[in-house]
C-alpha cells in the first residue's frame, strides 16, 4: 500500500449527461391517420393473398407422376 506523496489519485468523473427526453405516446386507434394506414395494410394482405390462392403447387413443384400410358384421340 501506498500511503503518502506517492499515493495513486482517484480521477474525479464528468457528472452524467441529461436523460433523453421521453418519447411521444402513440396514436390512439381512432385516429384517422392510423386508420388510413390499418386499410392500407389490410388492402396489401388481402392482393397478396388473392396471388397466392392462385398457386396450386408447392415450392417443388407438381409431385404426381405423369399419366402418359393412355393414348388419346388428339395424342397418337
Amino acid at each position: 500500500m501506498c500511503i503518502g506523496p506517492f499515493a495513486p489519485k482517484v480521477p474525479s468523473f464528468p457528472a452524467p449527461p441529461p436523460p433523453p427526453p421521453a418519447p411521444e405516446p402513440p396514436p390512439a386507434r381512432d385516429d384517422p391517420e392510423v386508420n388510413a394506414v390499418a386499410d392500407d395494410v389490410r388492402k396489401r394482405r388481402l392482393a397478396a393473398k388473392g396471388r397466392q390462392s392462385t398457386i396450386l403447387s408447392g415450392g417443388l413443384g407438381d409431385t404426381v407422376e405423369a399419366n402418359t400410358g393412355i393414348k388419346t384421340l388428339l395424342g397418337g
